[in-house]
């Protein structure tokens, strides 16, 4: 198991021992070095990580401020060289809490959370939490009829209600559990066990209907069942 990360940190030094650690422990691809949050997250708005090295404080945007504004926030272990932030870390849920300077003992304690919290994810795919209003929203898979792309925002359709977030619609497909939720055009998701029909180019969930991109007609008709 390895995991890909972006480190955001804007003391080089520091960044450097991360990035060491990272390549000695063997289970950690750097993508890339961020010395601001604002650069950070026009990068992982196109290349999501499934992890985060965070310094809290920053110029410009802190941590936590960066935190506030990613539609959804993969495992975050937060750096920094003061422990009052421990509460916002917990706030936050974050992976772990790593204060400076660092030590390769105390790093890879906190590679071993982010690896029983992935293995932890993957065994239960029932729900998935949200950002909505700077509030984490947990929604049930099952409950969830379709999501559609609003250019940089994702809206989640459930049979109670709707929820946008900032996200995009490439970023949501890569976490979705692909034997429940297909993307069946360039702006739908869809849960394929919440599909009442199939009428020409469109699908039918709950009196709505769904644009279906020919590319995906042929398959959407053999997940459904259509003899």
């Amino acid at each position: 198991m390895s995991f890909s990360s972006v480190i955001v940190e804007d003391l080089q030094p520091a960044a450097d021992i991360l990035r060491k650690f990272c390549n000695k422990c063997g289970l950690v691809d750097v993508k890339a070095h961020f010395l601001n949050a604002e650069d950070a997250l026009v990068h992982l708005a196109e290349h999501p990580a499934d992890l985060i090295f965070l310094d809290v404080e920053m110029p410009g945007i802190s941590g936590l401020e960066m935190m506030d504004r990613l539609g959804e926030i993969p495992q975050v272990i937060l750096t920094t060289s003061k422990t009052e932030y421990a509460y916002d870390a917990f706030q936050y849920n974050v992976t772990d809490y790593m204060r400076k300077p660092f030590t390769y003992t105390r790093f890879l304690e906190s590679i071993q959370k982010v690896k029983a919290r992935k293995e932890e994810e993957a065994t239960d795919i029932s729900h998935m939490f949200i950002k909505v209003d700077g509030k984490l929203v947990r929604l049930n898979s099952d409950d969830i009829l379709y999501i559609e792309s609003m250019g940089d925002y994702v809206r989640f359709t459930t049979q109670e209600r709707k929820y946008i977030t900032h996200n995009t619609i490439k970023n949501i497909e890569s976490r979705m559990d692909a034997s429940r939720f297909m993307k069946v055009h360039r702006s739908y998701i869809v849960n394929l066990s919440q599909v009442e029909g199939l009428h020409e180019d469109e699908l039918s969930i709950r009196g709505e209907r769904i644009p279906v991109s020919k590319a995906h007609k042929a398959r959407i008709r053999t997940l459904i069942n259509i003899i």
